[in-house]
């Protein structure tokens, strides 16, 4: 039988209208966010513009206020702008698109404000705007605005996007902007290209730090941030405006060697169905550094080859893509489009190639993730003396995973971490390195054979000889 003291909308209903007011009213006086949550509630209940009325008040207040607000305060700022935001969505713009509108645009022009005495270290704050620009295409959609005003409080917005709270807002509005609307935005943007830059005379130069070659000075910085606002926009309306060349125009002869802008044209060109000049495009680079191509090159490039027919180099490249960077996508996507039987043996090849390849740690993250433990343990066994303790983030997994069957390649990597903790004085790392030893303790039962391994208790022994005097560390272990 349920409880008649849980709180559910059964129970609180029982209570009858009075009381709950009555509650209501002494448990908001204590809490500011709760208080405004039910004066939008009463206010809709009212009317669309009281409303609008109220939110546009808070959203003022929020605009003004100058105090800081640290991660500890961050919290109640969230809450505060998301019943704002979700006043405009889920009460007004029902009711009045046009007023949720221009509502929308209020709440982000506040951005700035926000972010300038904010620590949105968990970029959950962006997070909120982020929301916001996303819920403006939708609002604007329905509110049927006028394409050219759309476009003019767009071009506005992005050219105040400081801290990226309208990263999103070209794509969002395609749809209200229509074609009109982004020829509009797009003229804009090439009218501010052309126009001069503003430029201090020299006494009036403000520097506002230093970099390798010299001053760094604000005009400069603002006339490249310019340079970037106006470059990018034109990209994105040439993504909705379906026009690959143009988002190709764009990019300098320099950016067209970069792997992630070639990968971007290519992609683009092989949608338009130019495969040919994709070929051209992803190409631009050169591929034989090692170290620096990224995996949406790649993978642009192996689509490319695909479109053209040419599969046995695409899997030439898979290869060479596996082999340069143990890649588990490329690997499976080789294995794939072998015959039967053949894919087993070229398995059997990838796993000695992991086993003998320069980094241990990326051989050990591959191996785990394969899955292919045995191999994994026979890894640590042969190269424990490689293993980078500091890599916790591919140790302390790999050691989880092999514990069950592998105790003693786990015994190597928690080693390994605590090994490095010690050496390096990593006191902020000390408690995970306790418990690491005293995993080690607990495996000790399961180990049937050391080998050339020392035992556990001569490896605590030397731990004590070695680092005996980091109390901090020994006060932690039990």
């Amino acid at each position: 039988m349920a409880s008649k003291i849980a709180l559910n909308i059964k129970n609180l209903m029982a209570l009858g209208t009075q009381r709950l007011a009555e509650l209501l009213v002494e448990l908001s006086t204590a809490n500011p966010a709760a208080k405004r949550r039910i004066r939008l509630e009463l206010a809709g209940a009212e009317s669309p513009e009281e409303v609008s009325k109220e939110v546009r008040k808070r959203l003022s207040t929020i605009a003004r206020s100058r105090s800081f607000v640290d991660w500890q305060n961050r919290k109640t700022l969230v809450e505060d702008l998301g019943t704002q935001r979700r006043a405009i969505v889920e009460q007004l713009a029902k009711a009045d698109p046009a007023e949720a509108l221009e509502l929308m645009w209020r709440f982000l022009s506040i951005a700035n404000t926000v972010f300038e005495r904010c620590d949105d270290s968990s970029g959950t704050v962006i997070s909120i705007f982020h929301g916001a620009c996303r819920d403006l295409g939708e609002i604007a959609r329905t509110a049927k605005a006028a394409s050219e005003t759309l476009a003019g409080r767009a071009f506005g917005a992005l050219c105040e996007n400081d801290y990226g709270q309208y990263d999103e807002l070209i794509r969002v509005l395609s749809p209200a902007l229509g074609p009109t609307g982004l020829d509009n935005l797009k003229k804009r943007f090439i009218e501010l290209s052309k126009a001069p830059a503003e430029k201090p005379k020299v006494k009036d130069r403000k520097v506002i730090g230093w970099g390798s070659g010299g001053p760094l000075y604000a005009d400069e910085i603002a006339a490249n941030r310019r340079d970037s606002t106006i470059r990018l926009a034109l990209q994105e309306i040439a993504d909705a405006q379906g026009d690959v060349d143009a988002f190709i125009a764009q990019q300098s002869e320099k950016a067209k060697t970069v792997p992630r802008v070639a990968a971007e044209i290519a992609q683009r060109l092989l949608r338009a169905g130019r495969a040919s000049e994709a070929w051209s495009a992803i190409n631009a680079v050169d591929e034989k550094r090692p170290g620096w191509i990224p995996f949406e090159w790649e993978q642009a490039r192996l689509n490319v080859m695909e479109a053209l027919g040419r599969n046995n180099e695409a899997q030439e490249f898979r290869w060479q893509c596996f082999e340069r960077t143990l890649s588990i996508t490329h690997l499976r996507a080789y294995l794939k489009r072998l015959p039967d039987f053949e894919d087993l043996e070229a398995e059997r090849r990838a796993m000695s190639y992991a086993l003998k390849h320069s980094s241990v740690n990326q051989a050990l993250a591959f191996l785990v993730s394969w899955p292919a433990l045995d191999k994994a343990a026979a890894l640590v066994a042969q190269r424990s003396t490689e293993l980078n303790g500091d890599h916790y983030e591919i140790l302390s997994p790999a050691a989880d995973a092999l514990t069950a069957k592998y105790p003693l390649a786990a015994t190597l990597l928690l080693r390994a971490m605590i090994d490095f903790t010690l050496k390096k004085g990593r006191a902020s790392r000390y408690r995970h390195a306790a418990r690491h030893l005293a995993e080690c303790a607990s495996l000790v039962s399961a180990i049937d054979d050391f080998g050339a391994v020392k035992p556990h208790e001569e490896y605590s022994n030397r731990l004590k000889q070695e680092h005996g005097r980091k109390t901090a560390f020994w006060a932690l272990v039990s």
